[in-house]
């Protein structure tokens, strides 16, 4: 029986998907390949405007300093430090005189503001993949938590090996290092004590500063004011099983039908990423610890329940016995804000007299990039409490 010409069409098309995607996938098993796709580190805009003039990003006259750090093998990281709108207004003749552009930032008067004050609050933020410290919404972020009602929060980023005028190539262990040399100068440079300090992570992001809180909670037991994650998935591998490339090209979920091929593929992924891992043991080994959870329940690129698989991660990590999921639903303080989202709260305290504080915060809107109000909310509250 001959098939009709319309049968036909569709098969070949079909036919040709199928081979254009285990083409793709099976490109994706070169670990070159892998990193390039993963960390997109050379998709950016700064050939549209110019991170060096934050002015062009709708910031003031040097309220944006340029700064360069060096890690321990060799890569220079380009960054930014933002300085809180109130603080810039008290010192703006001082700040406007000083010359454009990186100079020596440890002499400058931003710098000065920062590591002076006894009372500075920082934030050090760590962004999501692709882009540099200047893509898209993140200016926003910037400006959002600056632009409160403190004069005393900064925010310290910088763009990742890889990323933007900064040196080297991506890789897990590289990310974790240069975000490691970023709190190191915070701490070391600008002297600011931990207790002052709240690192985020955005995306990629939280993965990297959950890594950086946990080496510093093993290494030095180092116990930062906060840990707020966003947008953060549980680990690599996870995520690839669900996640498309701009919404449009899946990765490994056309294989779920298939377990072996699957799981053939899964097995792999090099940049692997467990953050789930990370984060139970940052919690099970400090003494005091918060973290904070936001996700939005519209994230297309990363599911909100990766947030869920963290917060049971964690609050499971403050018990020596271990909870089942039925156990921590029964215990833990839920709250529903309605249109606004849901709040879970594990607060515990330990036999030792510490506190192990789990907060996941999921709100309805807000997608993967664009939760700031909360962000900010759990930025202002975390330099209260």
């Amino acid at each position: 029986m001959a098939i009709a010409p319309i049968f036909r069409k569709a098969y070949w098309s079909l036919a040709i998907a199928g081979g254009l995607y285990f083409a793709f996938i099976s490109l994706l098993l070169n670990g070159w390949i892998q990193r390039q796709a993963f960390y997109a580190h050379r998709v950016h805009t700064a050939w549209l405007h110019d991170p060096n003039k934050p002015e062009q990003f709708g910031f003031l006259k040097n309220q944006v300093q340029r700064f360069d750090i060096r890690t321990p093998d060799g890569e220079v990281l380009w960054g930014w430090h933002v300085l809180p709108l109130t603080l810039y207004a008290e010192n703006e003749r001082a700040l406007i005189g000083q010359p454009v552009g990186a100079g020596d930032y440890e002499k400058s008067w931003a710098f000065k503001l920062l590591a002076e004050n006894p009372e500075s609050r920082l934030i050090i933020y760590f962004h999501g993949n692709a882009g540099t410290v200047a893509q898209g919404w993140r200016t926003d972020t910037y400006r959002a938590i600056t632009a409160g009602a403190s004069d005393k929060i900064h925010v310290l980023t910088v763009d990742y090996r890889g990323y933007g005028r900064s040196t080297g190539s991506p890789t897990e262990a590289g990310l974790i290092t240069d975000g490691i040399s970023l709190v190191k100068y915070a701490m070391e440079v600008a002297q600011i004590p931990p207790q002052r300090i709240v690192i985020v992570g955005q995306s990629l992001g939280s993965a990297v500063a959950t890594a950086v809180a946990e080496h510093f909670t093993l290494e030095d037991a180092v116990e930062f004011k906060c840990l707020i994650l966003c947008a953060a998935f549980s680990d690599v591998p996870t995520l690839m099983s669900s996640y498309t490339i701009g919404g449009l090209i899946p990765i490994l979920s056309p294989l779920r039908p298939y377990p072996f091929l699957s799981q053939f593929f899964a097995k792999r992924i090099q940049e692997t990423w467990f953050t789930f891992v990370r984060l139970a043991n940052l919690v099970q080994n400090s003494k005091n610890v918060n973290v904070h959870l936001i996700h939005a329940k519209n994230d297309y690129d990363i599911p909100w329940s990766h947030s869920d698989t963290l917060f049971y991660a964690a609050a499971n990590a403050t018990s020596v016995e271990g909870l089942t999921f039925k156990q921590m639903d029964a215990v833990k303080t839920s709250i529903d804000f309605g249109e606004s989202g849901w709040t879970n709260l594990w607060n515990t305290v330990q036999e030792d007299g510490g506190r192990k504080i789990i907060r996941q915060d999921i709100v309805k809107h807000g997608g993967n990039s664009h939760s700031l109000q909360k962000l900010t909310d759990r930025i202002a509250i975390a330099h209260q409490s």
